[in-house]
């Protein structure tokens, strides 16, 4: 009787780089929603023990999820690879994957923090590239553990003219997410991340404190004077925004996601360096471009600079 040859098995829709915490919540995320996925790590990682994942969503409930994991040599098997590192890995990152990852594999950057992306253009010029900006909350608290911590808003766009043939990813991802937006101005979304990013982090990183905590008023003159630098940086760009409506959207996170770290605090708890540069680092870069001045920005970055140096 002749041996039946089963057809090869398509490779997982999704390919995660980068499993911190929200890139395992969204690993768990897309896999809950039925989509296929696997997350990338480092070669290194290779004889460490590689448990399943113990995700707990929003509502409480505990899962036991069995995701594939795949390294830097199995880029070839790649479909749609989306960064979730810190701003400061993903060049590390993508670097071991020139040359190797297929032109026509869409790369969607997901991380806080502007000015990489014109880097990974530089490196992958032929694959389409894209942008995606959320305010999901995410926790890792342990090897694999993962908790899904805030539902936010999520949208995707296109950096280059190859990324507008892959509006679908939008859609994919609010399978997973229940909200996911194509946004063909994607850059003033990250703007808008970037602002919000600008005052919430280096705030609650210095003062240890939670997000909701930020709503009291020892806070509310620095978030005021914040709130007009951005804008007037933000206007230099070409985009029509006021300082009144970037705090008031900046409040209403912090309300939102009261009891979460933010990013920037949870780095510096752990020892781990902070997204500083990509955020505070990149919003100086345009002042100074501009001449406008940002002292309030400019003394949280050297605060935050200074911590990182003392290791606290």
């Amino acid at each position: 009787m002749p041996r039946r040859i089963m057809p090869a098995s398509q490779p997982p829709l999704w390919t995660i780089l980068g499993a911190g915490a929200l890139g395992g919540v969204l690993a768990s995320l897309l896999q809950l929603s039925g989509q296929s996925v696997r997350v990338m790590l480092r070669d290194e990682q290779r004889a460490r023990l590689h448990p399943q994942f113990d995700f707990t969503s929003l509502d409480g409930n505990q899962h036991v999820l069995d995701i594939p994991r795949a390294f830097p040599s199995d880029i070839a098997q790649t479909r749609r690879l989306l960064v979730v590192t810190k701003a400061g890995q993903i060049l590390p990152a993508l670097r071991p994957l020139v040359g190797k990852l297929p032109r026509e594999v869409p790369i969607v950057l997901l991380h806080n923090g502007m000015g990489i992306a014109e880097q990974v253009a530089a490196l992958f010029p032929d694959n389409p590239l894209l942008i995606a900006v959320t305010s999901h909350g995410a926790l890792r608290s342990g090897h694999f553990t993962f908790r899904h911590t805030g539902k936010g808003e999520s949208w995707v766009g296109p950096y280059n003219p190859a990324a507008q043939q892959h509006t679908a990813l939008a859609d994919d991802l609010a399978r997973a997410l229940g909200q996911a937006g194509w946004d063909e101005q994607i850059t003033g979304r990250q703007w808008q991340k970037l602002a919000i990013n600008c005052m919430i982090n280096p705030l609650t990183a210095l003062h240890r404190v939670t997000n909701g905590e930020l709503t009291a008023p020892r806070f509310a003159e620095a978030l005021e004077q914040l709130s007009v630098e951005l804008a007037d940086v933000m206007q230099a760009e070409g985009m029509s925004v006021s300082a009144d409506e970037l705090l008031r959207r900046t409040l209403a996170v912090a309300e939102l996601t009261a009891e979460n770290h933010s990013s920037m605090l949870q780095d510096m708890e752990a020892g781990r360096p902070t997204e500083i540069e990509a955020i505070t680092g990149f919003l100086l870069e345009c002042a100074e471009r501009h001449g406008i001045a940002v002292p309030v920005s400019r003394t949280l970055y050297q605060a935050i600079k200074e911590k990182q140096a003392q290791g606290l």
